[in-house]
C-alpha cells in the first residue's frame, strides 16, 4: 500500500486530550507516526497539506438501522455505508431489528461479510437480546458474541418481562457482554407519539411523560445491580433519568449512556404543525431536558452520541403525525449537527468529539477512535467553521427523512479515510 502523509493540520485527539498543530503518517492501513507540533517534511507517496483543517479520528456510530435484510427500499448496507463515508463515520454498528431479526450467529456473519465486501466503512452488528425481538425468549447471545456481535439489544422495543431481562443480563454477565435497553415504562408510553405537556395536549397528541423514562431506568438499573451486567442506557432523553443515572454510578454500577444527536439539537416545539420528520422515539422533550443533556455532554457524563439513523420512506412519513413511522436518518448530518454544540453552546471541540470517537470505541472494545501509532488509519479531515445547508434530497441514504433538511449548519467534511483508503 502507498504511504500517505497529512501535514499542517489541527490535530484533534480526545483520547490524548490534544488539540493543536500536527500531522499523521499512514502506512499499510495504520497510523505509523503522530506528530504534535509543526510537521516536518515527511517521505510519503502522497502528501496532503491540510492547511489548518481539523484532523480527527473517524466517527463511530453504534446505532444505525438499515432495511437489509427484508426492507431494502428503506436502506441497504451499501447506501448506509455510502452515507456514513460522506458523513465522516468510519464505523457503523447495525441494529438487529431487520426482517428476519439478527438473532443468530449466521445473521451476524452475513452482515459483517456483506459490509466487508462493500469495502467502504467498517460494518459491525449488534445482536438481538431475545429471539425475533419477542421480549420473551433469550437469543443465542453467546454464539453471536463469538461471531463478532458488539452488543445485544432489542432496539426500540422495551423488554417488558423483567424475568427475561434478568436472564439476559445474568447470561451476558458471564462473559462480559454488553446489554443495551431503552428505558421506558411500557404502560405509560403505550401509544405515545410526543412528550407529555401543554404542546401535546394542544395538538391532540398522546404524550409520553418524562417519568416513564425514569421508572424504566430504575428497573433496569436494579437488575444491573443484581446481575452485575455491563449495561448501556439506550438514548436517554430526560433530565430526571440523568439524575437516576448519576446515583447508580455513585453506587459503582458499570453503566454507560447514549444520547441521540436529535435530542441534543431539537426540542418538542420543533414538531410545530405536525411535522413528521420530528416524529421520533423517544419523542423530542422540553428545552430544559435538551439543555440538561447538553450539560451532561459538557461534563463527560454522556459516553456516546449516536445518529439514531432510522430510515423511513416518504409513504411512511407523509401521514398524520400519530400514524407516521418514528425515526430520522442522521449518518450524513451527524458531524455538522454535533458541531452545533461547539458553535452554539460553547463546548470544547474535544468534548464534542469524545462521545463520537473514543467513547464508543472504549465501550465496545474497538481498536479505533484514537490518533495513535499502530491504530487503524480511520480518520477524517473537516472544516469546523465552513457553512453547510442540508439538502435531504442530496443525501446518500435511500430514505430522505432528515429533520435537518434545509437547516444551516457549520462543519464541512473534506475527506474520510478508512484503513488508510480514501472513501470520501
Amino acid at each position: 500500500m502507498t504511504t500517505v502523509a497529512i501535514i499542517n493540520a489541527r490535530l484533534l485527539d480526545p483520547a490524548s486530550d490534544y488539540d493543536g498543530p500536527g500531522g499523521l503518517l499512514i502506512q499499510d492501513g495504520r497510523i505509523s507516526r503522530v506528530i504534535h507540533g509543526p510537521t516536518p517534511d515527511l517521505a510519503a507517496d502522497q502528501i496532503i497539506d491540510a492547511d489548518g483543517l481539523c484532523l480527527a479520528p473517524g466517527l463511530i456510530d453504534i446505532r444505525v438501522k438499515t432495511g437489509e435484510p427484508g426492507a431494502e427500499p428503506k436502506e441497504t448496507l451499501k447506501s448506509a455505508s455510502l452515507a456514513a463515508a460522506a458523513g465522516g463515520v468510519t464505523t457503523i454498528v447495525v441494529q438487529p431489528d431487520t426482517d428476519p431479526a439478527v438473532d443468530d450467529p449466521a445473521m451476524i456473519d452475513f452482515i459483517q461479510r456483506r459490509g466487508a465486501a462493500l469495502n467502504l466503512v467498517n460494518v459491525r452488528a449488534a445482536g438481538a437480546a431475545t429471539k425475533a425481538l419477542d421480549g420473551q425468549r433469550m437469543a443465542e447471545i453467546g454464539l453471536m458474541d463469538e461471531a463478532g456481535a458488539l452488543y445485544f439489544t432489542d432496539g426500540d422495543k422495551v423488554i417488558v418481562n423483567s424475568r427475561t431481562l434478568q436472564r439476559v443480563m445474568s447470561y451476558a454477565a458471564a462473559f462480559n457482554a454488553l446489554i443495551a435497553c431503552r428505558p421506558a415504562d411500557p404502560w405509560l408510553t403505550e401509544g405515545a407519539v410526543a412528550a407529555s405537556g401543554e404542546l401535546a395536549t394542544r395538538l391532540g397528541l398522546s404524550g409520553s411523560p418524562a417519568i416513564a423514562e425514569r421508572i424504566g431506568l430504575e428497573r433496569d438499573l436494579a437488575l444491573v445491580e443484581q446481575t452485575g451486567a455491563r449495561f448501556l442506557v439506550d438514548q436517554i432523553s430526560t433530565e430526571g433519568a440523568l439524575d437516576t443515572l448519576a446515583r447508580a454510578r455513585a453506587k459503582g454500577l458499570e453503566v454507560a449512556v447514549s444520547v441521540s444527536i436529535n435530542h441534543l439539537c431539537f426540542n418538542e416545539v420543533d414538531i410545530g404543525d405536525y411535522r413528521t420528520f420530528y416524529r421520533l422515539d423517544p419523542p423530542l422533550r422540553s428545552e430544559a431536558d435538551r439543555q440538561a443533556l447538553i450539560e451532561a455532554v459538557r461534563e463527560g457524563l454522556i459516553d456516546v452520541i449516536t445518529s439514531a439513523h432510522a430510515p423511513a420512506p416518504a409513504e411512511d412519513k407523509r401521514r398524520p403525525f400519530a400514524e407516521a413511522a418514528p425515526g430520522a436518518i442522521g449518518l450524513e448530518t451527524l458531524l455538522p449537527a454535533a458541531l452545533t454544540l461547539h458553535h452554539e453552546d460553547g463546548l470544547d471541540l474535544l468534548d464534542v468529539l469524545r462521545p463520537l470517537t473514543q467513547g464508543p470505541a472504549a465501550l465496545l472494545g474497538l481498536d479505533a477512535g484514537v490518533l495513535a501509532e499502530g491504530a487503524p488509519a480511520d480518520v477524517i479531515l473537516f472544516d469546523a467553521g465552513a457553512p453547510v445547508i442540508i439538502d435531504a434530497d442530496a443525501l446518500h441514504s435511500k430514505s430522505k427523512n432528515s429533520p435537518f433538511d434545509g437547516r444551516r449548519l457549520q462543519g464541512k467534511l473534506i475527506g474520510t479515510w478508512v484503513g488508510g483508503r480514501k472513501v470520501f
